[in-house]
């Protein structure tokens, strides 16, 4: 299977999630106007599974180095594969949530409160289980985060005052919750793969390609309770059916796919670089997809046109905390 063998080349992996986690929402906004959040999810989450299967029978089964797929699948302990499963489940739960918000408030709302409250707390989490880097960098690293995340809050706040302040409050409780549950995620896949070695990866752990397949599966059958019962009692507006779904048009399920392949793909990058930089410093700078999505808000989707001169002085501030946070999280692993 490949393997990272450098940090720098894992540095790059994780820039790539970065990408890739912070652009898959595009897709969802393409289509949210005639498609609601609920019936594109189960699109985005086929996708995620598609793309885990691909990366698994691709990468994860050529070359001599590690296992390949199947042969890794078929000896791995039971315990660890529930603990890809849940990490599955709770990512996914998570996920629908930060949709819902995205949906609500905007890429450049819900991803900063949201995944940036899961980076901070998930580095945390990741590090005392694997303590990897430079442990001042990182935490400066992830207080400037916290900071910005704060920033971005108070930013919308005041952006969306006309509009009620009750719904402002919502959809910034819908991200925080979102994020706490996002943060806890990543543990549960780094605890069934054997980190420190991916070339011969301890019998029963399962190498990244294999943790990934199984994670996805967690997310395919927990989406049949979640996101059911979330089309019948959705946050806001009116429910939906399954009638609608498969009704819907080619191109639009096609995006929703399309938006699963990116994370997938982000997923698959950050896990194989996990080995070689430490999970702590993988997990952080995929998250710093905070970042990515709230240029994509700001800059492409205008979610804050007409804002006043001290909202604007907020957001620019909390780009610049981000891009000198991920920075330090970067230096913690040189």
């Amino acid at each position: 299977m490949f393997i990272v063998e450098s940090y720098g080349l894992a540095v790059l992996f994780c820039v790539v999630t970065m990408l890739c986690w912070g652009s898959w929402a595009n897709t969802q906004k393409l289509v949210q106007r005639e498609w609601r959040f609920e019936l594109f999810y189960w699109d985005y989450v086929w996708g995620i599974f598609l793309l885990a299967l691909v990366g698994a029978f691709t990468m994860g089964s050529m070359g001599g180095s590690g296992r390949p797929f199947l042969a890794d699948l078929a000896q791995a302990e039971g315990g660890n594969i529930r603990s890809a499963l849940t990490g599955g489940v709770v990512f996914n739960l998570a996920n629908i949530l930060l949709t819902a918000a995205i949906a609500g408030a905007g890429m450049a709302v819900a991803f900063p409160v949201g995944i940036g409250l899961a980076l901070v707390i998930g580095v945390l989490i990741n590090y005392i289980m694997h303590a990897k880097g430079n442990p001042v960098f990182l935490f400066a690293g992830v207080g400037l985060v916290t900071l910005a995340i704060i920033l971005n809050a108070v930013a919308y706040s005041k952006h969306s005052g006309g509009t009620g302040k009750k719904g402002v409050i919502k959809w910034i409780v819908v991200s925080v919750i979102a994020g706490v549950l996002m943060s806890t995620f990543y543990p549960f896949i780094a605890a069934g793969m054997d980190l420190e070695n991916f070339v011969s990866p301890a019998t029963g752990k399962m190498t990244p390609y294999t943790a990934f397949v199984v994670f996805a599966a967690g997310i395919l059958v927990s989406n049949f309770l979640f996101n059911t019962i979330l089309m019948r009692k959705p946050l806001e507006g009116a429910p939906s059916s399954y009638g609608e779904y498969f009704t819907g048009r080619f191109s639009v399920h096609a995006v929703g796919i399309v938006g699963g392949c990116i994370w997938g793909l982000g997923n698959l990058f950050n896990l194989i670089a996990a080995g070689k930089a430490g999970p702590a410093i993988s997990y952080g700078l995929g998250q710093g997809a905070t970042l990515v999505a709230a240029l994509w808000g700001v800059l492409i989707w205008k979610e804050f046109k007409g804002a006043s001169k001290s909202v604007s002085s907020l957001v620019a501030a909390m780009f610049v905390l981000f891009v000198v946070g991920l920075g330090l999280v970067v230096a913690a692993g040189e």
